[in-house]
């Protein structure tokens, strides 16, 4: 859930009804975490890490080629 939190800072609206934005993360338990102040921690990095991702997509991504398709942001900023 703190993951998500990441979305909302790079995405805006982010959880539209008909986006289909939504994280996923598995854990192999392999190392005890404190249930409270270790949660917290781990989720802070977890929607960290999830807005940078979406930046560097952002800023990574080329346009769709296709006429009219709209630019990419390097194609737009450079």
């Amino acid at each position: 859930m703190i993951a998500q939190t990441g979305m909302a800072r790079a995405i805006y609206p982010v959880h539209a009804p008909l986006d289909g934005d939504v994280v996923f993360a598995a854990a192999t338990g392999e190392k005890p975490i404190d249930p409270l102040f270790g949660l917290t921690e781990l989720g802070m990095h977890a929607a960290n890490t999830v807005a940078r991702a979406i930046a560097r997509g952002v800023y990574a991504a080329t346009a769709l080629p296709f006429p009219d398709a709209l630019p990419s942001w390097q194609d737009r900023f450079g």
